[in-house]
This record gives C-alpha cells, structure tokens and sequence, in this order.
C-alpha cells in the first residue's frame, strides 16, 4: 500500500471517529479503487456508506468483505444491519445467524437476529434470539427491549390477560425510556394504561414520557394524580418533586419529600438527592449538604449527586476543578449513568457553567448534546409546520375584510384583550411585566384561552384542520364563542381595563383572534434573530418545542415566524403594533408612552419600576424581569457566530 492511500486511509478511520461518514465514505471508495480490495478495507468502505444513509451501496461492498473473509463476523453483522436497513430481512436473518455463530459471546448478532425476525413476524424464533441476547448481555437495554417486544406480541397473540400485557408494556416502556426513546416509551405505558387505567408504574412513566415531550402541565397533572392514589410509592413521590422544582417551585417540591425516608435503598439515595436539589434551589445550602455527601458517586443517583455536589461548590463560591466537570461530563454521556432527564439537565447546566467561564467550544458542546437528547421526544417537520402556517394564514377574516376599516371597538368586540406575541426570547415576558406594572392593565401571563375556543369551535387541537375548519365559522358560533372568551377573561380581573395574554404560541393563532375578537390589541415583540436563536439554543425549555434541536430547524422556523408576523400587518383588521427588545433598550421612557398610547392609557409610573414587582413568573425570562432595563443580552449571538452558521444561513435577511 502506497504512502498516499495509506495516509487517506487513515485520514477516512479519523473522520469515522468523528462521524464524519459523508467525508470518509468517498476517501475509502478512492482508496479501494486504487489497491487491490482487502477485507477490512471493503467492510469500513461499506460500513461508511450505511453509516451515511446509504444502505444500498454500502451492500456490495459488505458482500464482498465477506467473501473474503468468511471468519469476520463484524463483516456478517454489518452486512446483516444493511440489508436489514435495505428493507430485506429474510436476507438479513442469514447475515445474523452466520454473525452470531463466528462471535457467540457477542450479544449484537442475537439481537439484531431478533429484530429482524420480528420484523418477519417469526415471533417463537425473535423470542429465543433475543434471550440469547440478554444472556449474553443482561444489562443492556436494547437486547430486553427486543425480549419484551416478543413477549408482548406472543402475550396479544395467545390472548393472555389483560394484566399480565400490562406488566410486560410497563416493563417495555421502562426499557424505551432507558434507551432514551420517549416515543416508544410513551406508546407503550399508554397502552398499558389503557389496559389497566390504575398502573401506578405505568402512569408515572407515561407522566417521564409526556414531561420529555414537552407537555409538563400534562405531566405534573398524571404524577399528582399518581401521587394522590398511592402515596405509599416512592417513585412517583420522588419524580413528582423533580417536576415541581423545575417548574419553579422549589418549596412545594421540597414539602412533597417531607416525612419519612424510603425504605429501599435506592428510592432512599434518590430521595436525598431530590431533597438535596431543592433545599439548594432555596439557598439552604448546610442542610443540602448533609444529604448529598452519604450518596455514593457509584450508586443509584450518584451522577446525579455528583451535579448537585457541583453546584453546591459554585453557591458556596467554591471554584469547580476542570477534572469534576470534565468527570460529570463524561458520566452524562452514559444513557446507564441518570435517567434521560437528569442528563439533559447536566448537559443545559455544564453549558451555562462553560459559557460563564469563557470556555465557548465546551458550552456549546453541551448545549449541543442536550437538545441531541431532546430530538427523539420532539420530531420537528418542516413539511407540516409549512402546512400549519398556509392554513393559520387561511383561518383570518377573509378578503371582504378590510384592514383599513375602523376598527370594531364595540363592548362586546374582546377590546379589553391584549395579546402580546412572538418568539420565545422576543421579550414576551419582559413588555408584559412592564405594562402589567400599570394600575389599569392585569397581566394574565401565558393562557391557553385562545387554544381552548379553538378546540371547542373545530373539536380538535391548534393543528391544520382545526384552522382550516376556523375558516369557515359562522357568526352564530363565534358569537357564543366569543361570549364563553369575553366571560373568563372579565373573571380574571374584574376591576382591570385591559388584560394581557403573553402566550407566544397565539402568533399562530391571530387570524382565529380576528374573528373571535375583532376589538382586540396586538403587540408584537420582536428582536434580533441571530440573538434570538441563540437564547433558544442555550435554554431547555419545558414546553415543545421541536424546532430547537436543531440549528438549520431553528434558524427556518424563525425565519417563517417573521415572514407570518410581516403577513398579519399587512392583513389583519386588528389594532396592532411592534416593539423591538432594543426598543426598551435604549429608548424606554418613548417606548413606554408610546406603548401606553397604543393602549388608550395614561403614564404610570410604576412601569418604570417593574423590576420591583412582586410578580411569579415560571418563564425563561424570570430572572431579567426583576431587574432594571440592561443590554445584556444584545449582540451574545456574536460570541458562538461559527457555531450558530447553521441557524444564520436560514434567517431571512433583516
């Protein structure tokens, strides 16, 4: 092998390292075409090529690594996972077999032997591969996730009882959630549940699942629920108090823990970290340190204790040696290490550390891996998001509407509703604290309201057909729509003359707000995208929010928000105006009476002091909004620009 093919051999096992396979699949077919094929060579070439997204390539060149070498079962496996992936089983289950008889210690060729011959419905056979699996690797997800697949075919198949599938469900959903698969998580604890509607191991499961995609007010609601049926259990209690503290209240999450200590080991271990979590939420930093130093580091809840132990340095203005946190940051990419969402958490929580420090390829490394870990709970697709927009454009009063007209400010026209919209990180959150600071204005925070009258008014959710059945409402229905809206909204402050909506979502939505409330005031926020996008990217966000995961996504996603806010100003019959967040900025007493104007309101002057409001508020922007006006957050896009390309390359030119 000459000097050159050699180094490009070497240069292609790199950029395998790296993941790099669109990169090393060309360097490797270079290669081969310029020495005489080698086994080994032909397998990376073919391995690259699947890697890639190319299985139909990738076949011959893995056919022809195993016929030079009929020993190699890696070569067999990998031949086996093309074909499987070519959409070809019955060939598939060959390659397995001739893998598992060359590496019968190896539980990779049982396994996929499994799957594909569950996929052939062979359900006895599928069942005795995948046991062959566990046995020779009993602490893999993936080998138990086969097994309990089979058991719960071959459980419906012979008519077993309704609990005895339940358990093996529960036992499967369990197994997703270890291999970080929510999807398949959820699916299966639904169905156990719709088996046997008590499980309380089913339901909190299903409350993980919902949490991870991005439905915790679903979540908290089943855990509660849970909670409530069964005490005596720990796990729910414990997952419960997780829950709570995330969503911003950390003293109910600490009272959920009161009393007792579990009697397990390890719902005991968990119960002192979870504990621990929230006393340091609270600042009580002696009593959370009394907890986490008896969990041991390799025990249940040990990476999570090891995090906690970390911030319990940084509070008490410790520095963190870079060996703790390169530790921590290796143990969370361990799926076996922590449940999923205590390592999104570390993940979002090393990045803010790495970000403070100036270290910028590290934070965004983690920030990286977190929505890495997100992407199988949220799926985002351009196609239907696409599809969602044209139908949101559609459900506006139609062209006989003129934009121009005087506006309906009549008292049963919604002219006491404001909705402020936008992006998330636009500063929804921040105008909203300002101007509910006014004697007159009853800040109402994110409500679902405008969702729910679409759900009563079409029968389903916010999805493309609700708007397009919103579309072609009559009067009549959007008159008692309009009346049930007007009603709750009044409930919410009785004495107030205007009432804010900061739900961002209802940018979606304002051709349904048109025709149900044609009286009704819009503020957009808006902001640099480029800032934008990056305060998204360094957030984990509770709620769903699938166009986060990834840069390109988010940069598109933005990009379509502007063209469908630039589209409602031109069209919509509605009294709205714009606020940039550097309006506030640098020009806040203008921007405030010009606000103030747009509300037919008088100044007040204690929106100048907002900041001093007693306010809750469970957002991202919980933080800002209790201090005074600052730039800090203008221009940080600029900081990780190389990173951001991906996101940058897909905005619209501003």
């Amino acid at each position: 092998m000459s000097g050159q093919i050699a180094t490009d051999r070497v240069r292609a096992l790199d950029m395998m390292r790296a993941g790099r396979f669109d990169l090393a699949a060309p360097l490797l077919v270079s290669v081969l075409a310029r020495t005489p094929p080698d086994a080994e060579t032909l397998r990376l070439c073919g391995i690259a090529l699947l890697r890639g997204g190319d299985p139909l390539r990738a076949l011959p060149y893995l056919a022809r690594a195993r016929r030079l070498d009929a020993r190699d079962g890696g070569a067999a496996l990998w031949h086996g996972l093309a074909l499987q992936a070519a959409d070809r089983p019955s060939e598939a289950v060959e390659a397995f077999t001739a893998a598992a008889r060359l590496q019968p210690q190896d539980p990779g060729p049982p396994l996929h032997l499994s799957r594909a011959l569950f996929a052939l419905n062979r359900l006895p056979a599928a069942l005795e591969a995948a046991e062959r699996a566990v046995a020779a690797a009993p602490s893999l997800p993936e080998a138990r996730h086969a097994l309990l697949l089979a058991r719960v075919r071959l459980a419906e198949d012979a008519k077993a009882p309704g609990g005895t599938i339940a358990d093996l469900a529960t036992a499967l959903g369990d197994c997703c959630l270890r291999m970080d698969r929510v999807r398949d998580a959820r699916a299966a604890f639904s169905y156990a549940l719709s088996l046997r509607p008590d499980d309380p191991d089913a339901g909190t499961g299903l409350a993980l699942a919902e949490h991870l995609s991005g439905e915790p007010a679903a979540a908290l609601e089943r855990l509660r629920t849970v909670v409530r049926d069964r005490s005596d259990l720990a796990a729910p209690r414990l997952w419960l108090s997780s829950l709570t503290g995330q969503d911003g209240d950390w003293s109910a999450a600490l009272a959920l823990l009161d009393g007792r200590l579990p009697a397990n080991q390890a719902d005991r271990a968990w119960w002192m970290v979870r504990r621990a979590s929230a006393l340091l939420a609270l600042g009580r930093t002696a009593e959370a340190r009394e907890l986490l130093f008896p969990v041991e580091a390799s025990g249940p809840g040990g990476l999570a204790a090891d995090w906690q132990r970390l911030l319990l340095r940084r509070r008490e203005g410790n520095a963190v040696p870079t060996r703790m946190l390169r530790e921590i940051a290796q143990a969370a990419a361990d799926r076996n290490a922590a449940p999923l969402d205590d390592r999104i958490n570390i993940h979002f929580g090393l990045a803010s550390i790495h970000h403070a420090a100036a270290r910028h390829d590290e934070a965004f490394a983690h920030w990286r891996s977190g929505h890495a870990l997100m992407r199988d709970a949220q799926p985002f697709s351009r196609d239907t998001h696409a599809a969602l927009l044209r139908a949101a454009m559609a459900s506006a009063p139609r062209s006989g509407s003129d934009p121009s007209r005087v506006h309906d400010t009549g008292p049963d026209s919604g002219q006491n509703a404001v909705f402020i919209v936008g992006l998330p990180r636009t500063g929804t959150t921040l105008t909203e604290h300002i101007l509910s600071a006014h004697r007159d204005i009853h800040g109402a925070g994110e409500r679902m309201a405008v969702r729910d009258a679409l759900r009563r008014l079409s029968g389903t959710a916010a999805t493309e057909d609700a708007l397009i059945r919103a579309a072609s409402l009559g009067e009549n229905e959007l008159a008692e729509a309009r009346a049930d809206f007007l009603r709750d909204l009044h409930a919410l402050a009785p004495d107030a003359r205007l009432v804010l909506d900061k739900m961002p979502d209802n940018l979606l939505l304002l051709g349904v707000v048109a025709r149900l409330l044609p009286g009704a005031r819009v503020i957009f926020c808006t902001r640099d995208l480029r800032d934008v996008g990056f305060s998204i990217f360094r957030h984990r966000f509770l709620g769903h929010h699938p166009y986060a995961h990834d840069l390109s996504d988010l940069g598109w996603f933005m990009a379509r928000a502007e063209e469908l806010l630039r589209h409602w100003l031109q069209t919509l019959p509605l009294r709205m105006t714009v606020i940039d967040h550097s309006d506030w900025v640098e020009r806040f007493d203008e921007t405030l009476i010009r606000t103030l104007d747009f509300l037919d309101l008088p100044f007040d002057e204690s929106c100048r002091r907002f900041h001093e409001q007693e306010r809750d508020s469970r957002t991202a922007s919980r933080d800002q909004i209790r201090r005074p006006i600052n730039a800090d957050g203008i221009g940080r896009w600029k900081t990780y620009a190389g990173a951001l390309e991906p996101m940058i390359r897909e905005l619209s030119p501003r």
